[in-house]
């Protein structure tokens, strides 16, 4: 059977028309998704954005791909939450998040706008530190106190969410933490032995 002059496609041409055909409905797909969804695009430059770290808020200028423990400590000069793994597998980097742990390495500056942050700064002072730091003091919860930050921000959110905590329940509150110096028995004390922790 003769092919079809009226018809005729070469690959080149199919390859291309496909392509174009692919490309413009990635688009149109990504221009309804952002009517649907109220999201605009942002970046790659530095964007304003709010924060409120510790009850007090603060207007930084960053970048969309800046972490929130970058914007704290390099930004903020909160220098309680660490920076180990930077992978979210240490938990040295805990913070609060709207009553909740997470990892501050693992969440845009961006994104935690609206939210009320809580680093261990906001705990307690030298002079009157917060009941989760003085059983920490006292059951020798601490060697090198790298990890001590967030444990202790693990701790506290524990403690505000169950005050009276069963071991099982504390291990597994603070099983998202690494210390390198092997303080867990003494740490797990703490936890356990705490008492006067309001509720979040």
């Amino acid at each position: 059977m003769a092919p079809n002059d009226d018809f005729s496609v070469s690959r080149r041409d199919f390859f291309k028309s496909a392509g174009v055909g692919g490309l413009a409905t990635g688009l149109l797909s990504q221009v309804e998704l952002r009517a649907q969804t109220g999201v605009r695009e942002v970046g790659p430059g530095a964007v304003q954005i709010q924060l409120t770290l510790n009850g007090q808020r603060h207007t930084l200028s960053v970048e969309p791909r800046v972490t929130l423990l970058d914007a704290v400590r390099t930004r903020l000069n909160m220098t309680g939450v660490k920076r180990v793994c930077d992978r979210g597998t240490c938990g040295a980097c805990t913070m609060m998040l709207d009553g909740r742990t997470v990892y501050a390495c693992s969440i845009l500056a961006i994104e935690a706008q609206g939210k009320a942050i809580r680093t261990v700064e906001s705990l307690g002072t030298e002079a009157a530190p917060h009941p989760v730091q003085e059983a920490f003091c006292e059951h020798d919860a601490l060697m090198c106190g790298f990890c001590t930050p967030g444990f202790v921000m693990a701790t506290t959110a524990l403690l505000e969410r169950t005050p009276t905590p069963t071991p099982d329940e504390a291990r597994h509150a603070l099983d998202g933490n690494i210390c390198r110096c092997g303080t867990y028995k003494k740490v797990l004390e703490a936890a356990l032995a705490t008492k006067g922790v309001r509720r979040g």
